[in-house]
């Protein structure tokens, strides 16, 4: 069984930088892409950024693009750093985790996600 849990959210002023980290653990078959989803307060789940098995291709949504960076330094762990955050950015941050080759973009095609952790930020 593979366990994520996420770690490094907190309140943050607007402007301001925080670094998601997530750390896996069972049994871990390569390849293995990753993603961060976030669900603000009524809001639905949303992608956020994806990264392949190796770390060499990355996406994000366009609403993160220039402020976010999804970065692995392993199969096992995963990081998210926020620069520039918005009050907009205000939402439980998850991280997910499947096998396969490519980026994926959709909460579903993941086997195993986190508890998720609150990422707030304040106007």
């Amino acid at each position: 069984q593979v366990q994520l849990v996420e770690s490094g959210g907190g309140l943050v002023q607007a402007g301001g930088s925080l670094r998601l980290s997530c750390a896996a653990s069972g049994r871990i078959y390569s390849p293995n892409p990753m993603a961060w989803f976030r669900q603000g307060p009524g809001k639905e789940r949303e992608f956020v950024a994806a990264i392949n098995w190796s770390g060499g291709r990355t996406d994000y949504a366009d609403s993160v693009k220039g402020r976010f960076t999804i970065y692995r330094e392993n199969a096992k762990n995963l990081y998210l750093q926020m620069n520039s955050l918005k009050p907009e950015d205000t939402a439980v941050y998850y991280c997910a985790l499947r096998s396969g080759y490519e980026l994926y973009y959709v909460w579903g095609e993941y086997n195993f996600w986190g508890q998720g952790t609150q990422v707030t930020v304040s106007s």
